[in-house]
């Protein structure tokens, strides 16, 4: 869809439409009318020629135009508004931005990436956890943005697509070499005695790649729980035997040798995260500039 040419106030009330999930939400956002932004909803998908939102007893749902619509300008309207939003006054103490998220993907990947803004005044105050609890919060109004390892349910909140994080088979070199090349050529009988390293006792991200990759379920216990994947990560690079983790959080190792992938599938097993905020106007501008660079420096993890 060609966006350069569509009005910058209808692309505006459209995302204000799309986040809150009815044209009176976003009229109360805006501060419009409600017969406005109806207006101008129905100027959009005529300069668009595609219907952007299905209309439902209460509010609407985003078709998929909507979707791809909002994935493009969210981003940069975010920026703009942080530009032109209220500038503090000199001296005056910025309030911090309340993010939260899994404490491994935070530490290695998300906090680098904010330094900058840090460095330019911007404050954080972090949280980590489980992702169904630290969504919980964000509807209370405890965080700002949650990145979230599934899209939230319902329509109280609104998620985008923030990275993909894609699973590997990894063990330390002497474990590695004592199985050769067994995992493509027997699948996971070869790993039948070899220590299994996980984050947790339900086996969730181990669960999941043998169901991808392999067909089958995973029916043996843990020899080693970690809750948190970077102890796990740890553990394994010290030989206590295998785990399942995301490429982004063992790149570094695997590029030294320190761990090895057992299996490269032509097809992994990827988990998508999103990042989530309540739907409206933040009074803290330097929200939307954490939320557009995290959607910016994402494309690199």
């Amino acid at each position: 869809m060609e966006t350069a040419s569509l009005d910058l106030n209808l692309l505006r009330t459209f995302l204000a439409v799309y986040r809150s999930g009815s044209f009176t939400g976003a009229s109360r956002l805006l501060g419009l009318s409600q017969p406005t932004v109806t207006t101008q909803m129905r100027a959009l998908e005529r300069q668009t020629g595609r219907e952007l939102f299905e209309r439902l007893p209460r509010g609407v749902a985003p078709t998929p135009v909507a979707d791809e619509l909002a994935a493009r300008i969210a981003a940069p309207l975010d920026e703009l508004a942080a530009v032109a939003g209220p500038t503090a006054p000199a001296g005056a103490r910025r309030e911090p931005v309340h993010l939260a998220g899994p404490a491994e993907m935070l530490c290695t990947t998300v906090l680098p990436a904010l330094a900058p803004l840090v460095a330019e005044g911007v404050r954080l105050r972090v949280s980590t956890g489980l992702t169904d609890p630290l969504l919980e919060e964000l509807r209370v109004g405890r965080h700002d943005l949650v990145i979230a390892t599934t899209r939230p349910r319902g329509r109280t909140l609104h998620a985008v697509p923030l990275s993909d994080e894609e699973f590997v088979l990894v063990a330390a070199p002497g474990w590695a070499a004592r199985l050769a090349d067994r995992p493509a050529t027997e699948g996971p009988a070869a790993l039948h005695d070899v220590p299994l390293v996980t984050y947790a006792e339900d086996l969730p991200i181990a669960r999941r790649y043998w169901r991808h990759v392999f067909g089958r379920r995973l029916s043996r216990t843990a020899d080693v729980t970690v809750p948190d994947l970077r102890g796990v990560l740890a553990v394994v690079a010290a030989g206590a035997g295998f785990a399942v983790l995301p490429r982004y959080l063992c790149r570094d190792l695997l590029g030294t040798g320190a761990l090895v992938a057992l299996l490269e599938p032509e097809d992994p097993p990827i988990n998508t995260g999103f990042l989530v905020q309540r739907p409206g106007v933040c009074d803290n501008p330097d929200v939307p500039r954490v939320r557009a660079l995290l959607l910016r420096e994402a494309r690199t993890w």
